[in-house]
Parts: structure tokens; sequence; C-alpha cells
């Protein structure tokens, strides 16, 4: 078994080929549920930073979400993927037409290091924050100080420094009343909000131990081309280096370790584990690992076995399992179920969630009821980095010491030109 194989578990890439959402919904049996906001609500204008194929799909879905949503500026390091961006939502052969909403002109299409700066200067009132998550907060940051909304692509950052600029960012977000969304999509799934709240309700009992995994085959990579200097390779790569994505427990595994974090209502306080790499070890996967297993500890003394892994040929399952004094939950594979004296399962209509986060949204920002996931997603964000500092250093490691930490994974300077590739981390011997 290869990559994810369950077919109902779509990615917000393969889910961007949908025309408009209606088209997919009656396709695919998805819906989005609505606000009571139609076209002649006031229009929201969005800008993307980040250009890339999770970028495109995020624009997507942002557009088909709510009516009167444009996409009025676009952002990147490198003007090909902005260039293919707006293609892909514009193309005349795409599924139902070119996508409605885009309104994009040459003087707000902006690329460098500097682009995101040039964008938060326009009128726009939403950013899509779609970079690699090496950049993730100071580029909330100064969308925040621009007062703009956010709908932030998880996680939040890839080391301690970063996450505590990101909630220090969320702060200041909340007393200026603005909105933030981040992509961890479950949250807005009705089959998660369900079985959270049963859960919540105490109908599994008093929590006393979880699971969570995602272990899956290889993801895409970027082979390095002639002319492209380090930093545009490893940009272009950001996958398999740890100061761009944080390595893949905290870009993919986030969504797991967040789900446990809501049935816990709180985060870990400690985290003992283990990683290694040992099927992806050419340079082209850079200095990251490709396998994970992390006991969590809460402030309960009640334990999470956390595990992931991007390994070809073997066994995949993404999900996450809470087991309590009276009985258990499971979410996987877009199945809800309790188990025990209250045993129930989801049979409620579902939506795209990739959809509906955006939905959502909009729709707090048109209330004037914003929604603000800035702390939330954060602490979920330091939960999964805490794990890979377990792993990386073979050492237990606190909440209290990563919120102490000074580790920053940030280049010298943003440049095009020599950069180093971290080693790779060695238990025992990395810091």
């Amino acid at each position: 078994m290869n990559n994810i194989t369950n077919p109902s578990k779509q990615t917000r890439r393969q889910f961007i080929k949908s025309g408009t959402i209606a088209a997919a919904s009656a396709l695919a049996g998805f819906s989005v549920v609505r606000n009571a906001y139609g076209q002649n609500a006031d229009p929201i204008r969005v800008g993307l930073i980040g250009c890339g194929g999770r970028g495109t799909g995020a624009a997507d879905d942002c557009l088909t979400s709510a009516p009167n949503v444009r996409l009025v500026a676009l952002a990147d390091l490198f003007k090909d993927r902005l260039d293919k961006c707006l293609k892909t939502l514009t193309d005349p052969k795409r599924e139902g037409g070119p996508l409605k909403g885009i309104e994009v002109k040459d003087d707000r299409c902006f690329v460098g290091f500097d682009a995101y700066e040039k964008l938060l200067a326009t009128n726009v009132d939403l950013v899509i924050l779609a970079t690699p998550p090496h950049f993730r907060p100071v580029q909330f940051e100064a969308a925040v100080k621009a007062g703009k909304h956010v709908f932030a692509e998880k996680p939040m950052g890839v080391d301690p420094v970063g996450i505590r600029r990101f909630m220090e960012a969320g702060r200041l977000s909340r007393e200026k009343g603005l909105a933030m969304v981040a992509g961890t999509q479950r949250r807005h799934d009705p089959g998660y909000v369900e079985i959270m709240k049963r859960i919540h309700e105490g109908q599994i009992g008093e929590i006393v131990a979880a699971r969570c995994f995602w272990n899956q085959g290889y993801l895409w990579k970027v082979d390095r081309e002639p002319g492209w200097t380090d930093m545009e390779w490893q940009v272009r790569n950001w996958n398999y280096f740890d100061w761009l994505s944080g390595d893949h427990i905290v870009e993919q595994h986030i969504h797991n370790l967040d789900v446990i974090n809501w049935a816990f209502g709180s985060h870990p306080v400690k985290a003992l584990g283990v990683g290694g790499r040992q099927a992806r070890t050419d340079e082209v996967y850079g200095n990251v690992y490709d396998h994970f297993a992390i006991d969590y500890e809460y402030e309960n003394g009640v334990h999470l076995t956390s595990m992931c892994r991007q390994q070809e040929n073997t066994q995949a399952l993404i999900g996450e399992f809470v087991i309590g004094t009276g009985g258990s939950s499971s979410t996987h594979w877009d199945r809800w179920i309790l188990k025990g004296k209250n045993a129930w399962r989801y049979t409620g209509g579902k939506v795209n969630p990739y959809v509906q986060e955006h939905a959502d949204l909009i729709a707090s920002i048109r209330k004037g009821q914003p929604i603000n996931e800035a702390q939330t997603v954060a602490e979920t964000t330091l939960t999964a980095i805490m794990g890979r500092q377990a792993a990386y250093t073979g050492k237990e490691i606190t909440w209290e010491e990563m919120m102490a930490s000074t580790l920053d994974l940030s280049p010298a300077k943003y440049e095009f030109g020599p950069l180093p590739i971290h080693p790779v981390p060695k238990p025992g011997q990395t810091a």
C-alpha cells in the first residue's frame, strides 16, 4: 500500500478540479453550510500570499465558499508559480469554466521576498497565507498589523521562537477584532464537531488514553534544476527541510494532534519519542526524518501515543482514537464512531471541510463576530514541535522548555545564494 488509498479522503489539491462547489457536491456527496449573506453582501477582497498548489487550492476554496468574494492580489517568491496559479484559476478548460471572482490585475501581482509586504499595503480585506510554514509567523504578524483578516495554512511555524511570535500576533489580532482561521479543517467538519461535542459531554466517560496516526507513503518532491541556488531549490522543495516545513510531524501530523488536543481541551505537558531516517536518505529529501513515534503526557497524567511516517509500501492509517472509562471514539476514513454504553455513529450530511472553513471564516467577518483560532492552533503546532525535538534529541522535552526555548531555524539572510542543508538530527548528539 503506497499513499492514502481511501477514495473518500480528498485533498485540497484534488478538490481543485471541481468547477463549482455545487457541482462538486452533486458528484461527491459533499455540501457547504452557507451563511445567510447572498449576492448583495459587501464584497470580500482577498489576497493570496503563496501561489503554489496549496495556495491555489485555498484560493479556489475561498472563492467558492460564499457569494461576492473576489481574489484581487497575488504574491509569491517566484513569478512562474504566481503565473501558474492565475492560469489554473482562470483556465477556460477548467471543469465548470474559469473560476468566478478573479479580479487580479498586473499591478496587484508581487514577486520576491518582500512580495507579502507589498500585497498587505493594498486594500485587501482578507489574506490567505500559504507560503512554506517557516514564513507564517512574520507574515501573520504583518497581516495583523495591517488590519487584515487571515486564513493561514497549517502549521503556524517551525520553531519555538516563531510560535511565540505567532501567539503574540494572535493576541493582537483578537484585540483588534480580526478573524483568523487555520487550515486545520477538521474543526469545521460536522462529523468531528458532533463527536467532540459528545466527548466533551462525557459520553465516553473520563479520558484515560489516546492514539493518533498519519502513516502513508511518499509525498511529492522537487528535483534540483540547473541554475537554481541553494535557497531557491530548498524553498521549492520545502517539505524536506526542517527550517521550512518543521518536518512532517509538524507539517502533516499536526492534523491528528490537533484533534487529540481538541478532545482533551488542552495541550500536553511533556513528550518522549523516537524517530529517524531510513527509507528517504537521498539529498533530495533534505534533512528531515521519515518516521516518528511520540509518547505525550497531559497534565492529568493521561498519555497519547502518536505515530507518523512517510515510507513507501507501508500500511496506511490516518485517524484518532480516544479511550474513556465508559467507551471510546474513533475518527478516521470519514467515519465518526462512539463505542460503549453511548454507542453512536455519525450519519449526518458531509461537507467539503476545505471549503467549509472558508465559509465559516467569511460568515464570521460579515456577522461582525470574528472567529479566531490563532492561539489554539499555535498550541497544537508547538505540541508537534515538542514531539519532534524529543525525537531529534532523544530526551524528554517539557512544555515549559518549549515556551522558553531559543531554538530558531531561520537562515542568516533571505537571498538567493548558498544555503547549507542542516545536518540530519542525531539523538544523543543534537541539542
